[in-house]
């Protein structure tokens, strides 16, 4: 009888008997009850950045979507290797080649707000010169973020490049090109920093003739390649008078080309033309010609003022002097009056129109704008 109490005491005694054991699966196993709330959404991370122009930009955070609204910055995000971010650029944004591939969303003055809106950004680049406030408006008021650039010298285009990456989310990858375009910034000038700088007329359009001021980065540009420009003004691209070039006398004409397959005879047919053929340099056939990234203010500039510089310092580079077609071509030097090639018949030849469409484009609204329209 007294083992059977025990047996008994035993089964009773609670969790820590066999029937408290057997017990805990069957606690476990009942779900908990329904709850009657809703699980709060999650709330977007934002991280607020002051951009170029002054402004406080709110970004959403990882930045996965970009549209780029100008040439330079497509070039840039592609130069930090984003370009898998980037789902929409203008109709002028055509280097890399890969470039021509994105989305488009109109020019850089007049982009289309719906088609970016469609694009679903994280945010919107663009630069305080080249694009509209009406534009930074209407994309605030769909809450998209646009953050402008405004990079006016070599170093400010370097800075920015850096700027852009740690904005972007890819600080590592901006901090190695600002590096390495800082480093053959330095190269170059090690090798012409001592040499006297060349008079030079930058020819941005040729009719009218425009050039540029010396506050802008073209003008920054010519100086890294040991280079000043002959025309002194604080107007960014002025208008400029062939007879006063005439009267100034260039050393060299330097100008961007496009499509250099056809640019010596271009240029010979400008040299035919009256006031041109006055110049000591065009006599001379002193003729600098360089990509159209001269007009972007991205990392490719740094390319073009080394070719710059290999061209009108030919003696600083003895071991990889290049070979200019335009000044080696066998004609006499003082030829004053060479055979002319005719213009093609829609206006100037393409390599004296040495600005992108996009530039031209941004000339013209500043000229209307000047005049009230």
């Amino acid at each position: 009888m007294l083992s059977v109490a025990l047996l008994c005491a035993a089964f009773l005694s609670g969790p820590s008997g066999a029937a408290g054991q057997a017990a805990a699966p069957d606690a476990a196993a009942k779900p908990p009850a329904p709850s009657s709330q809703t699980p709060a959404a999650a709330t977007p991370t934002y991280r607020e950045v002051i951009d170029e122009a002054g402004r406080a930009v709110r970004i959403p955070q990882p930045v996965e979507r970009i549209v780029s609204l100008a040439p330079s910055l497509t070039e840039t995000v592609y130069a930090l290797g984003l370009q898998d971010h980037l789902v929409g650029v203008t109709d002028y944004c055509d280097y890399p080649a890969a470039a021509l591939k994105k989305p488009k969303v109109g020019g850089p003055a007049n982009p289309s707000i719906e088609v970016i809106a469609a694009l679903h950004p994280d945010v919107v680049l663009m630069t305080k010169s080249g694009n509209n406030f009406e534009t930074v408006r209407a994309l605030e008021d769909l809450k998209i973020a646009a953050y402008a650039t405004t990079p006016r010298t070599i170093a400010d285009i370097v800075a920015s490049t850096e700027r852009l990456g740690e904005v972007l989310g890819a600080p590592q990858a901006g901090a190695a090109v600002a590096a390495e375009l800082d480093e053959r910034l330095a190269a170059l000038q090690q090798k012409i920093g001592e040499l006297p700088a060349r008079r030079v007329l930058f020819v941005v359009w040729t009719d009218p003739l425009i050039s540029t001021g010396n506050n802008t980065f073209v003008a920054d540009a010519l100086r890294r390649a040991g280079a000043t420009s002959i025309i002194d003004t604080k107007e960014d691209w002025p208008k400029v008078s062939l007879e006063e070039v005439v009267r100034l006398q260039p050393e060299f004409v330097v100008m961007a080309a496009q499509n250099t397959s056809n640019t010596p005879a271009e240029l010979e047919a400008l040299a035919a033309q009256p006031g041109w053929r006055s110049l000591d340099a065009v006599k001379n056939r002193r003729f600098v010609v360089v990509s159209d990234a001269v007009n972007r203010p991205a990392p490719r500039i740094v390319s073009v003022i080394e070719d710059m510089a290999r061209q009108i310092h030919p003696e600083a580079f003895q071991e990889t002097a290049p070979t200019n077609p335009f000044r080696d071509s066998g004609k006499p030097a003082n030829t004053a009056n060479p055979a002319p090639t005719p213009s093609p018949p829609n206006g100037p030849p393409p390599a004296a129109r040495s600005l992108t469409e996009s530039r031209i484009e941004d000339l013209r609204i500043a000229e209307a704008r000047a005049c009230g329209h």
